[in-house]
């Protein structure tokens, strides 16, 4: 997978990690792909429902320990 940016989001509550990945997709193009680190649990829901009503795809997600990794195309 190419990806195109990553966001760094670690550390920080909700709704932050939201905030910053909206701002990130907001500054790339069609297509792109951002990849999110955070330590937020509640990111999994938030950034899922935000991809969908965006239209972007949120193409996968994993957790490596307390670290959860997103990968959001950008619609």
């Amino acid at each position: 997978m190419n990806v195109d940016k990553i966001l760094d989001a670690k550390g920080l509550a909700c709704p932050m990690p939201l905030v910053k990945t909206k701002k990130a997709i907001d500054e790339m193009a069609s297509g792109q792909i951002v990849e999110i680190h955070t330590t937020d649990a509640g990111a999994k829901n938030d950034l899922t429902a935000w991809a969908k009503s965006g239209g972007h795809e949120l193409i996968k997600d994993e957790r490596d320990n307390e670290v959860y990794m997103f990968w959001i195309k950008k619609g």
